[in-house]
């Protein structure tokens, strides 16, 4: 009863929060990305990029724990998003299998064996969206994930469930939402060759063009910096992993990408301190976004999101290229 309650709550103050109608959209033109029409950070070292955070877990549940307390944990993010925006932070990654909690076992899908979509999750998703869309803020919305895909039970529900999610967004009309089918989509650990396979994501890819030409789509590649050439070729913009990328590393792998004309966007680096600081120059001077992911604060449980707090370091940096 006091899940429920608690529940109740949760809507009712992002219903008051989320009443004004405001409608943050996202483009591209060229190599830049635009927010209402308007290129990025104007006149600072990171104009025209998409300055990222993974937070994943922000929207987390574990069916295997009912104790969680999923409906707080995504009001407790909502709470530091002024902080995080004031930062530089422009966009943020969910996903509707979430990422690694730090432990094995977890049940955490906005999807349901069939491909249907579990209410209470994507209102939190939505509520989430709708908040940022209020911050004139951009969210990464991934679909699937490696250690949840076995959740879905073939390729028929993997399909399914991408065009409940379009259909979702078209539904409620977002257009603070880029999209990123799966996370890592080359990864061993998904069980479906309609995810894995280089052939079949780009089914999906097409799929979702065909679906709703508006929506911005992409997938992204391993923790190496790499992309598949048929990925970038067909997706809006490029998406990588940096977590296994040296940082020496990360200027070669965004001029090997140039040639495609979009833009790059790394949105998952797990480095901290000063090697992410590093990280940022690297990618940022080179004209690509970069994307932070602090796996102990923002993605293990117990959660944590306190802000600048994460990481000074970063964060400091981050807004100086934003401002400068």
């Amino acid at each position: 009863m006091w899940k429920v309650t608690k529940y109740l709550l949760f809507c009712l103050i992002l219903f008051n929060q989320c009443t004004l109608k405001t409608k943050t959209k996202v483009e591209i033109e060229g190599n830049n990305w635009l927010i209402n029409g308007e290129i990025t950070y104007p006149g600072t070292q990171a104009e025209g990029l998409l300055m990222n955070v993974r937070m994943v877990n922000s929207t987390f549940e574990d069916a295997a724990n009912p104790d969680f307390d999923s409906f707080g944990n995504t009001r407790e993010f909502i709470d530091k998003i002024p902080e995080y925006k004031a930062a530089g932070v422009r966009a943020f990654t969910l996903n509707l299998q979430g990422g690694s909690p730090g432990y094995e076992g977890v049940v955490n899908s906005a999807f349901k064996p069939n491909g249907s979509l579990k209410s209470a999750y994507m209102d939190r998703v939505s509520h989430l969206i709708k908040v940022c869309d209020i911050q004139g803020m951009v969210i990464i919305l991934g679909c699937f994930y490696q250690r949840q895909d076995q959740i879905l039970r073939d390729s028929t529900a993997v399909k399914v469930g991408l065009v409940n999610v379009l259909e979702w967004i078209s539904d409620n009309n977002f257009t603070n939402v880029v999209l990123e089918i799966a996370n890592e989509y080359p990864h061993n650990g998904f069980n479906h060759e309609a995810i894995r396979a280089t052939d079949q994501m780009l089914g999906l890819i097409e799929m979702v063009k065909e679906y709703n030409p508006n929506l911005l789509v992409s997938t992204s590649g391993l923790g190496n910096g790499k992309i598949h050439h048929d990925i970038a070729e067909a997706s809006d913009f490029i998406l990588l992993h940096f977590n296994d990328t040296k940082v020496n590393q990360i200027p070669s792998r965004i001029k090997a990408l140039k040639k495609y004309g979009k833009p790059i966007v790394c949105n998952e680096d797990n480095k901290i301190g000063d090697e992410a600081v590093e990280a940022m120059k690297n990618t940022v001077s080179n004209s690509a976004s970069w994307g932070y992911l602090n796996l102990e604060l923002n993605q293990f449980v117990p959660l944590q999101f306190n802000g600048l707090a994460d990481d000074s370091l970063v964060y400091n940096q981050m807004q100086k290229y934003t401002t400068e």
